[in-house]
């Protein structure tokens, strides 16, 4: 958040600057272990932490003077809450760091707690804060629902006419950004680090070894690896290696006042308010007020000049002249809110630059395809996110692997798809949507599509709800005449139960077909592909014609990844995984085959190929019309894959569904996507063959006790204890990444286990992250969830403490406020069809 410290009042007002010290402007290395492009505070911190942690040779490069950019015009809310699960440890992590900076380095920071309350003037909103509550509970974070006579005793100068409640969180408040760069600044050289300023960086030139050459007017240096923290000016270091950033500068503005009388009559300082219909967030500053708006899209002001011009050169600590027209409805909003404020006097109107990525979260970690390259960088919300990050970059340089699941903020999430005009509209939105409800399932449209769209875009975009996935549009769930279309999120059960539930019946009883052309794939190759999969993967590598399901662990033994694997023909392979993990995969793939020296030829083929996923009892009956092959149980087995032709087009098939039906995913050439779509629906003709989505999918999974990656595993987690030993081989040869660590977490024993859970609830179903309970305690959290439409009650996966684990006992699940009572049961629900067929042919369908 751009907000303000009481020291910037003095720096506006008498124009201050940073005086750098001495060794800052004689000292020199030729070496570095760590290069950090940017001295705002997120570049400081990190240079603060790795210094503290101990690694020598840490150097941070500032093209003009600490703070430049967008970190001296900052106000500095500093806030536990976070709509997000990860990032609550971000927030939560800086918090408590910057609670004790003062103490460590001897510098002042200006911090003030006085909390925060967000303000509910609506039903809808006071549901979004019980949402969150139940997201929160399993955290180390304070946070309450508060009644309206609470606020207005803790904020006496509110107008409570539409206040229904406040969400609290203890210990928010703001700090100085100044003084929070200047302190972390004095630990990291006390550490050990060099921050050199003034110098730009010019030049930035990878070698063959992996290493960095980087110049500068003071001279060159060379750095095992490269950090860019430049802020709105990361677009022009990317540019230096030929990397467009998906970044923009947004124009926010905040307004301060004279002293107000009856502020300054108060006995403590007021908590932080955040008026979300307002779309303002407003503090005390000193015996007056600060509040600043987020305008709508169409109010608000890109930069958009410095996409296509570059930032100004000397641009710095240089601020937009004050645009009050543009933000006057929200200044009436706040004087509506706080009346004391209309007869306040304006001191002064701060308009400055903050960058944005499209989906407003930063982009920090590796860059696939450019060895060595790191990022910090895209940081709306720099002051809060700028201790915690800091940490969080460090521990994972330092160890070979992010210290917990932050995949919402891998840079990798972008890609080529991301195009100027899509980060510009996107980058809009987000600001416009600030203060937006934050519903489950939801989706923004800006931006959209993409070129990204699978060959059955045209096809299906009229017949369905369709999904954002990583530039792809997915189809979600299905409409039928009659039925209403219109996007309509909620906490509760909304316009797609219905629809999602004949899908369901589509799959279990008929056949269906679901477009899952956003999978990332990835072709593998060469004299030593087998030696590289046998390393990267925990279960051993498939025969010749077979597909298993395989996990990429940390060197800690926590899942990075979960992919098929399939041996197509002798050390050639065709990996698949989620869509949102594909370039995040292909790094650690790639990474690791450098790492090793592998001979191996490694292609990303995502955009080359389209899967079209056929599942159901008629799945089979349905496809034999159209191919020569024998796809009969005893010939095509499960998980056995095959290159064959469906009515002439060529595909490779793997008999696998994730709807765990009798099913193949046919992978074919994008181009003869809808070809192929229209004559596999001709053929179903007579079985009653239709589309399904993602949300029927997932319902299908869930019921099968199928993990998926991001949910029940991810690098928070290992496998045992996420039920997935089955596909660990610990006695293969193969010293698997994380093989030794995976020993002695068996050895130990485990504290958690996954489980699948069954509760009956009202209009309600888990989505995952939600707090268990059992006796009056938050003892675990869901990871996803859904309703079974076969037992007509809501289903989730969750994990609980081992003592907590069995079958038949018995929990709660808090959704939108109620505790709802849950029992662990066997899993799966449902049996797959594979298990089916076996115990049929075994004990015969009498006994199924």
């Amino acid at each position: 958040l751009v907000e303000m410290g009481v020291s910037l009042l003095l720096r506006l007002v008498l124009g201050l600057q940073e005086k750098p010290p001495l060794s800052a402007e004689t000292k020199w290395k030729d070496r570095a272990e760590t290069v950090i492009i940017g001295g705002g505070c997120v570049g400081v911190s990190l240079a603060y932490h790795l210094a503290k942690a101990g690694m020598k040779d840490v150097v941070l490069l500032e093209k003009s003077e600490l703070t430049a950019g967008s970190t001296w015009h900052a106000a500095g809310l500093t806030t536990y809450f976070h709509p997000g699960i990860n990032l609550k440890k971000i927030h939560y992590d800086s918090i408590k760091l910057y609670e004790k900076l003062e103490e460590e380095t001897g510098q002042v920071v200006g911090f003030h707690q006085p909390g925060s309350i967000r303000l509910a003037t609506t039903p809808v909103r006071v549901d979004e804060f019980k949402y969150q509550m139940t997201r929160t509970g399993w955290h180390a974070t304070e946070q309450y629902i508060i009644e309206p006579e609470k606020i207005q005793e803790m904020f006496p100068l509110l107008n409570m006419n539409k206040i229904l409640a406040g969400l609290y969180n203890p210990g928010d408040g703001h700090i100085d950004p100044y003084s929070l760069t200047m302190a972390l600044a004095a630990g990291a050289r006390k550490y050990g680090a060099l921050l050199k300023y003034p110098a730009p960086v010019t030049s930035l030139k990878l070698r063959s070894d992996g290493t960095w050459d980087v110049e500068t007017p003071q001279g060159s240096m060379r750095a095992n690896r490269i950090v860019n923290a430049a802020g709105f000016w990361a677009r022009e270091v990317g540019k230096m290696i030929g990397l467009e950033h998906p970044l923009i500068a947004v124009q926010h503005q905040y307004v301060v006042t004279s002293t107000i009388p009856e502020v300054k009559a108060l006995k403590r300082e007021l908590p932080v308010i955040r008026d979300l219909e307002g779309s303002f967030y407003l503090r005390q500053e000193r015996d007056g007020l600060l509040f600043g708006p987020y305008e709508s899209q169409e109010k608000m002001k890109l930069q958009d000049s410095w996409v296509t011009n570059g930032v100004p050169p000397g641009f710095g600590k240089e601020l937009f002249e004050s645009d009050l027209d543009r933000i006057m409805k929200y200044v009436e909003a706040a004087m509506e809110t706080v009346p004391v404020l209309e007869k306040a006097d304006i001191i002064n109107i701060v308009n400055g630059p903050i960058t944005y990525s499209p989906d407003i979260l930063p982009m920090v970690g590796p860059y696939q395809g450019v060895r060595n390259y790191w990022v910090a960088m895209g940081f709306g919300y720099g002051i809060i996110h700028a201790g915690g990050i800091g940490k969080y970059l460090s521990d994972w340089i330092l160890h070979g692997e992010p210290p917990f699941d932050l995949i919402e903020l891998d840079p990798n999430r972008y890609g080529k798809w991301t195009t100027t005009q899509y980060t510009e509209a996107k980058a809009r939105e987000s600001y416009g949507l600030n203060n937006a409800v934050g519903y489950p399932k939801e989706e923004r449209f800006a931006g959209r599509p993409t070129q990204r769209v699978s060959g059955l875009y045209q096809i299906l975009e009229s017949k369905c709800s369709m999904g954002f996935h990583s530039g792809w549009e997915q189809p979600h769930w299905f409409y039928k005449p009659g039925q209403d279309t219109q996007y309509r999120p909620s906490f509760r059960r909304t316009n797609w139960f219905e629809p999602v539930g004949s899908e369901y019946k589509q799959v279990m009883q008929r056949v269906g077909v679901i477009d899952l052309s956003p999978f990332g794939k990835f072709n593998i190759k060469g004299q030593d592909s087998i030696r590289l999969l046998d390393r990267l993967f925990a279960n051993v590598i498939p025969k010749v014609g077979f597909t298993n399901i395989s996990h990429m662990l940390t060197p800690k033994g926590q899942v990075y990844a979960e992919l098929t694997v399939s041996h197509q023909c002798p050390g050639e392979f065709l990996l698949i995984t989620g869509s949102g993990s594909e370039l995040h995969d292909l790094r650690w793939i790639e990474e690791e085959a450098v790492k090793g020296g592998y001979d191996v030829e490694i292609k990303n083929i995502t955009d080359e190929l389209g899967v079209l996923g056929v599942a159901g009892p008629q799945a089979r009956k349905v496809l034999q019309k159209l191919t020569s092959e024998d796809l009969s149980d005893d010939v095509f087995k499960f998980l056995q894959t095959k290159s064959l032709k469906v009515s002439n087009i060529p595909v490779t098939a793997i008999r696998i569904s994730y709807t765990g039906e009798l099913g193949w995913e046919l992978y074919h050439r994008r181009e003869d996507s809808a070809a192929l779509y229209d004559v596999v629906m001709n053929a179903g003709q007579e079985e009653g063959i239709d589309n399904f989505g993602t949300y029927a999918m997932n319902a299908l999974r869930l019921e099968k006790a199928f993990r998926a990656w991001g949910s029940e595993m991810n690098c928070d987690t290992n496998p045992l204890e996420a039920g997935l030993e089955y596909f660990v081989k610990l006695n293969k040869p193969a010293d698997f990444i994380g093989k030794q660590a995976l020993k002695q977490i068996k050895a130990k024993g485990l504290k958690r286990r996954l489980v699948c859970l069954t509760l009956a609830t009202d209009d309600v179903d888990p989505e995952g992250n939600e707090s268990i309970w059992y006796n009056g305690k938050v003892v675990g959290n869901t990871t996803s969830g859904s309703y079974s439409y076969s037992i007509q009650k809501s289903l989730a996966f969750a994990y609980v403490p081992v003592e907590l684990s069995d079958v038949g006992q018995q929990v709660e699940v808090e959704l939108l406020g109620k505790n709802y009572p849950a029992v662990i049961i066997q899993e799966p629900l449902v049996l797959t069809e594979p298990t089916r067929n076996r115990l049929q042919k075994k004990d015969g369908k009498d006994k199924i």
